[in-house]
C-alpha cells in the first residue's frame, strides 16, 4: 500500500472544509507557540542567572561583621565593626582550603574629572578582589600589595564611571579627584552588566583598602573591616573553608557556646545555585501551563473527527463496498488527525518564534529559544494528533458497510 495515499486523501478532505480545519487547528496553533514561548521565557531567566552567577567569580563565601546582641536588642549583620584586618590576614594564612580573601570598605562619592563629576560607589579593597571576582581590565594595570602597603592614591574605574567622565576615551593614566583628592586611574575594567538584583556592577570604583579607609571614606573603627570576600581553592573544598574559617574565628574572637557568633558566614554558591534552581522550576511550570492549551486543542481534533465520521459515513461505506480494509479506514482519518495537528505545530511554531522576539523587544525580557524546544513541540503535536484521532478512525473503521450504506 502507498503510505502517501492516506495523506494525499486526508489533505484532499481538509481542503473541503478549509475554516472547519483552521478552526480545528486553532487550538494546537496557540499551545505549541504558548509552549515554546513560555520555555523561550524560563530558559532565557535561566541563561541570566547563570550569566550573573558567573559574573560573581567561584567557590565563594562572605563573611559578614556584626549581628551582635546588646541589652536584648539584636544589631543587624554588618551593623557592627567585629571583623578586623588581623582577622583577613589570619583567614589567608591559616586555613588551607582558601585561596584569596579581599576585605571591602564601601562608602559614596562625587568623582570630577575636567568638567565632568559623577556619584558612584567606591570600595576599598585588595588586589584579591579582582581575582575573586573573576574581573579582567580592558587597559591599565591591577592594583597591587605595594598601593595598598603604602596607601597610594591611585585608582580603578568601572565602565559607566568612565563613560561618564571620560566618554569614549581610555581613562587610563589620568586624573580624577574624589572628595578634593586627586587620584591616578591606572586601570579600566571590562564590564560586568547588571548584577541578579537589577543593579549596574560597571558603576563603581576600587582603590586600596588603606587608602579609602584613611583618606576617602574613614573608619570610626581603626583596623576593622566591613564585608569580606572569600574563595576557595575548589568547588569541593567550599564546605571545608566555611568549616576552617568558622572555627578561626570563634577561636580569635572567643566564641563559646552560649554566646552568639559576632559575624555571619554565608555560602554564596549556595544562594545562587537556589536563585538557578528556581528560575528551572519556574520554567517547567510555565511550560506544563501552556501545554494545558495542547490538550485543549487535542480534545478540540477529537471532536471534529467524530463529527466527520457521523458526516461521512456513506462515503466510508461506499470505500468499504468497493474493497476498502478497515486499516485503510483506519489510516485515512488517523492521517487526517495527524496532518492538522502537523499543520498546526508548524504555524505554533513560527507564533511562537514570533512571540518570544517579540516578548524580548518590546518587554526588554530574557528569551531562549532552543533546538530541543521546537523538536519536542513536533513531536508533542504528532503525539496527540495519532492519540486523539485514534478513536474516531477506529470508530470509522469499525463501521458495519450495509448499516454505512443505508446511512442518511
Amino acid at each position: 500500500m502507498d503510505l502517501l495515499l492516506p495523506l494525499k486523501i486526508a489533505a484532499r478532505a481538509l481542503r473541503v472544509n478549509l475554516m472547519r480545519s483552521f478552526l480545528t487547528m486553532l487550538g494546537i496553533m496557540i499551545g505549541i507557540g504558548a509552549v515554546i514561548v513560555m520555555v523561550a521565557v524560563g530558559t532565557g531567566a535561566t541563561k541570566q542567572i547563570s550569566d550573573q552567577i558567573a559574573t560573581m567569580g567561584s567557590n565563594l563565601l562572605l563573611i559578614l561583621p556584626g549581628s551582635t546582641t546588646s541589652g536584648g536588642v539584636h544589631a543587624g549583620m554588618g551593623s557592627q565593626p567585629t571583623l578586623t584586618i588581623d582577622d583577613v590576614k589570619a583567614i589567608r594564612t591559616e586555613c588551607p582550603s582558601v585561596l584569596r580573601v579581599a576585605p571591602e570598605l564601601r562608602g559614596s562619592a562625587q568623582l570630577v574629572a575636567g568638567n565632568m563629576n559623577w556619584s558612584t560607589e567606591l570600595t576599598g579593597t585588595t588586589p584579591d578582589f579582582l581575582q575573586i571576582r573573576e574581573w579582567k581590565l580592558a587597559s591599565g594595570r591591577e592594583m597591587t600589595s605595594v598601593d595598598v602597603d603604602t596607601g597610594q592614591k591611585v585608582c580603578i574605574l568601572g565602565q559607566t564611571v568612565a563613560t561618564n567622565l571620560f566618554g569614549d576615551e581610555d581613562p587610563t593614566g589620568k586624573q580624577v579627584r574624589i572628595k578634593g583628592v586627586p587620584f591616578l586611574v591606572i586601570g579600566l575594567l571590562e564590564s560586568k552588566g547588571r548584577s541578579a538584583q537589577g543593579s549596574d556592577q560597571d558603576d563603581v570604583v576600587f582603590l586600596p583598602f588603606s587608602t579609602a579607609q584613611r583618606k576617602i571614606l574613614g573608619n570610626s573603627f581603626p583596623g576593622t573591616v566591613g564585608p569580606t570576600l572569600v574563595q576557595a581553592v575548589s568547588q569541593a573544598q567550599i564546605s571545608q573553608a566555611e568549616t576552617e574559617i568558622i572555627a578561626l574565628l570563634d577561636q580569635r574572637h572567643r566564641m563559646s557556646a552560649t554566646k552568639e557568633r559576632d559575624y555571619t558566614v554565608r555560602n554564596l554558591s549556595e544562594l545562587l545555585a537556589v536563585s538557578q534552581q528556581s528560575a528551572k522550576t519556574m520554567s517547567v511550570l510555565l511550560g506544563a501551563v501552556a501545554s494545558i492549551s495542547l490538550l485543549v486543542g487535542g480534545i478540540g481534533i477529537m471532536n471534529i473527527m467524530l463529527v466527520s465520521v457521523t458526516e461521512r459515513t456513506r462515503e466510508i461505506g461506499i470505500r468499504m463496498a468497493i474493497g476498502a480494509k478497515e486499516r485503510d479506514i483506519l489510516l485515512q482519518f488517523l492521517a487526517e488527525a495527524v496532518l492538522l495537528t502537523m499543520l498546526g505545530g508548524a504555524i505554533g511554531i513560527v507564533l511562537g518564534v514570533a512571540g518570544a522576539f517579540l516578548i524580548s523587544h518590546f518587554l526588554g525580557w530574557a528569551t531562549l529559544i532552543s533546538s530541543q524546544s521546537i523538536v519536542l513541540a513536533v513531536v508533542f503535536s504528532s503525539a496527540i494528533g495519532i492519540f486523539f484521532g485514534f478513536y474516531p478512525a477506529r470508530k470509522a473503521a469499525a463501521l458495519n458497510p450495509i448499516d454505512a450504506l443505508r446511512y442518511e
